[in-house]
């Protein structure tokens, strides 16, 4: 079939920008589709983490996955800052989770020892009491009781990231559609045509990396991506002085000196407002964690939606029926950005699948005999 593009890519948030850019990189044409301020956004409202530690307990190749793509983020930031002139912020010096009680603290131990038997030496970590985490952050409050830690987490500055993706795609050629309702997608004769709000595109491959909006869409192309939102609401208070140089689980201190504090998760449908109710509990850990909060100036807050399979794990997977088409989806699209752009977007443009994308195909949620447990 003619067509303008050599891939539709629907979605163009953090992972749907990731996967554009592989693309491009490998030479092809690529069209992107933003539905506009309609949408959810979740690519707005994350907490900007490259987070690897406690993610792929009870399934290992998600551990695996994580840190591979880690392991690319300095590359992958260095070749945006070369294309663009954009600073990520990438900063990998190590990240805590910590445990306010000695019930988490030993879970979590538990937790990573698993992970470190299942992915190897690799995977290291190390469970700090109360006095050896204070030695590492002074400012930690008497109410923690420990934290984990693991060299192998950092984090970046998120809309940054978004902004430097959208540069470097438009750099290369890409074709940003904005305010493009997708309406239908039909398959025949070995190709794709989106119809959309503003008319229709077409393609032999395509790529849904729509957040929520794949669980309508993959039905229109054979795959099966029952993705639900889950809620998370975060505080951002004013510029202060540099005092943490490590992200932790709750708090982190970005590159421009604000503060950011956030660790809810609550299943309320698509409500993406904040609630006082929430935010009050969430202030109040963050004074747990660090006691010098407590007169911090909030500056604003949101609420936003993560994309969340049942079992928490991504979704890729390519369409037996309408060869081609492609779906990727996850919650963790800033971890995972180095990896859907250096390595699903090969696989897309045709080189091998990597090997660790075996079990994350959508159809694992079709096993009638497979109970999934959310451990996010």
């Amino acid at each position: 079939m003619a067509a303008d593009n050599d891939v539709i890519v629907v979605g163009a948030g953090l992972v749907g920008s990731a996967v554009a850019y592989g693309l491009l990189r490998q030479g092809l044409r690529v069209a992107m589709l933003d539905e506009g301020d309609v949408a959810f956004r979740a690519s707005r409202g994350n907490f900007g983490l490259v987070w690897v530690q406690g993610k792929g307990y009870g399934c290992s190749p998600y551990a695996r996955w994580s840190l591979a793509s880690a392991r690319l983020w300095p590359a992958f930031a260095a070749a945006l800052l070369e294309e663009t002139g954009v600073n990520v912020e990438l900063v990998q010096n190590g990240g805590f989770h910590f445990c306010l009680t000695e019930a988490e603290f030993f879970e979590r131990r538990e937790r990573l020892q698993w992970l470190q038997a299942e992915v190897g030496p690799e995977y290291g970590f190390e469970m700090l009491g109360q006095a050896s985490l204070r030695s590492r952050l002074p400012g930690v409050g008497p109410g923690v009781t420990g934290a984990s830690y693991t060299s192998m987490d950092g984090h970046v500055n998120p809309l940054k990231l978004f902004h430097a993706l959208h540069k470097a795609c438009l750099g290369r050629g890409a074709a940003l559609h904005g305010n493009r309702r997708v309406n239908d997608i039909r398959y025949a004769d070995g190709g794709f045509t989106v119809t959309t709000s503003r008319g229709a595109l077409s393609a032999p491959r395509l790529v849904l990396a729509a957040g929520l909006g794949n669980k309508v869409l993959a039905d229109k192309v054979g795959l099966y991506a029952p993705v639900e939102p889950n809620q998370g609401q975060v505080l951002v208070g004013e510029r202060i002085a540099p005092f943490l140089r490590n992200p932790t689980i709750y708090v982190r201190q970005t590159d421009e000196g604000t503060i950011q504090i956030g660790d809810s998760m609550e299943d309320c449908g698509y409500n993406d407002t904040t609630r006082t109710e929430v935010l009050a509990k969430i202030a109040a850990r963050a004074i747990v964690c660090f006691p010098q909060l407590a007169n911090l100036n909030i500056v604003r807050c949101w609420a936003a939606l993560r994309v969340m399979s049942p079992d928490g794990f991504p979704i890729y997977q390519e369409s037996t029926t309408c060869p081609g088409a492609f779906v990727t989806t996850c919650h963790s699209g800033v971890t995972l950005a180095a990896a859907h752009a250096q390595r699903i977007a090969p696989w897309i443009a045709g080189l091998s699948r990597p090997e660790e994308l075996d079990v994350f195909s959508g159809e694992r949620f079709l096993d009638p005999h497979r109970e999934f447990h959310n451990d996010h």
